[in-house]
């Protein structure tokens, strides 16, 4: 069978029953993704574009990460109070807006401060889209719409990430304003054929229900714990956006060189998503988590050893694409455990400030990393941090406590205004 006919078989194996609202928002997330091409190659466009430090550029991807930061708490409860929709909308015409901007932006507070603003934009709609898999989605297939839905995204960075560097030759600005255009086309989409999922906002839950805020999620230790771990693994997951593009043009390697090695870790994710996810079901989850933090640890570890070879590069984005696709389903699955109906955007919001700490953290300590201690420092750093995440996944599944029996364990929920999604 032809590669192309069995991704589509396994496909609609993998889709099989979902709503039909579940792949609209499945459409947009494709769309926006097919154009994102500004943050993987901001690091290479501030170094070699515009002649500013490898510091300066995790600088300044550090404060896009600051902006995600501070939209993961903000947006988590605004996707809970004014609901999904708006939230999404908002989020992707303010970030088509300040991308654009960027693309214009000359001086170097001033390109801080615009994708600072980039940052707090973008991240604003992940927890809205979280929320909304979750709502439209039954609990037993959640895993696997989230699957999906990773699965969308890779198909979109493996696809830009390839083409983004064939543009970039040819000008930065063109990567700029398509990203720009993609983001507005996804805003479109969810306008015209995604609806609003949240519980009716007016159904009061009962009076004896203890009130939802952020020190709920706070307080929740399990969750708590498997965003900390999860926050270690972002850190090494960030430089292959930052500090690996700058690796690889000090030894003499091209923006389209880069565009073609990174966008490998899209194409593996498209092949190898789904049939691994159905492989890795049944599987202990303890052992699942700790391969997965060690290829990706070792595999960025083992970057220090590329030197000016492309393919020894793309090897070792082979390896930690492996251990992404083994870990992404399972911390999913971890996270969907733990969000009930009334506080999801808040829980997806926290989950999601770990990613965005990360974005934060991992560009600055990576950039002085590698300018000031070099790259073994950086990247055998980035194995370290695999394998103690590899060890706090062995503590925690000593530690686990019993899976929910119910959709909604937590927390009572209000009464659904709307249908149950059909399957």
């Amino acid at each position: 069978m032809p590669l192309a006919a069995r991704l589509a078989a396994e496909a609609r194996r993998a889709g099989g029953g979902l709503p039909r609202q579940f792949w609209w928002l499945w459409t947009s997330t494709l769309v926006n993704r097919l154009g994102g091409f500004v943050v993987t190659f901001l690091a290479m466009y501030l170094t070699h574009e515009r002649g500013y430090s490898a510091a300066y550029a995790g600088l300044v991807a550090s404060l896009f990460g600051l902006g995600s930061a501070v939209a993961s708490i903000g947006a988590g409860v605004l996707t809970d109070r004014l609901g999904r929709r708006p939230t999404l909308l908002a989020a992707q015409l303010a970030t088509a807006l300040f991308t654009a901007v960027l693309g214009f932006t000359d001086g170097p507070v001033a390109i801080a401060a615009v994708a600072f603003l980039v940052g707090l934009a973008s991240n604003a709609s992940r927890p809205a889209v979280s929320a909304m898999i979750a709502d439209l989605v039954p609990a037993a297939d959640r895993v696997r719409a989230y699957a999906l839905n990773y699965w969308a995204i890779n198909i979109g960075f493996g696809a830009s990430a390839a083409v983004a560097g064939l543009i970039a030759v040819h000008g930065y600005l063109t990567l700029f304003l398509l990203d720009a255009v993609t983001t507005l086309l996804c805003a479109v989409v969810v306008f015209v054929k995604v609806p609003e999922t949240h519980p009716e906002p007016k159904a009061a839950p009962a009076a004896d229900a203890p009130r939802v805020g952020l020190g709920t999620v706070f307080r929740d230790g399990p969750f708590m714990a498997v965003v900390a771990v999860n926050l270690l693994l972002a850190l090494v997951v960030q430089q292959g956006s930052t500090t690996l593009p700058v690796d690889m043009g000090r030894h003499g390697l091209s923006a389209t060189q880069f565009g073609l090695v990174i966008s490998l870790n899209g194409v593996l994710i498209v092949l190898l998503q789904l049939p691994l996810t159905r492989l890795m079901e049944g599987r202990d989850r303890t052992a699942l988590l700790v391969a997965g933090a060690l290829l990706t640890g070792w595999g960025f570890g083992l970057t220090a050893l590329a030197g000016s070879s492309a393919a020894l590069y793309a090897l070792t984005v082979a390896i930690w694409t492996v251990g992404e696709i083994v870990t992404a389903p399972t911390m999913m699955a971890l996270v969907a455990e733990h969000s009930p109906a009334r506080a999801r955007g808040r829980y997806q919001g926290v989950y999601s400030l770990s990613w965005s700490l990360a974005s934060f953290a991992g560009p600055l300590g990576g950039g002085l990393l590698l300018q000031y201690a070099g790259s073994w420092a950086l990247w055998g750093g980035c194995a370290a941090a695999g394998t103690l995440a590899a060890a706090a996944f062995v503590l925690l599944g000593r530690h686990r406590p019993a899976p929910p029996t119910t959709d909604e364990p937590a927390l009572p929920t209000p009464a659904r205004t709307t249908a149950e999604p059909a399957r």
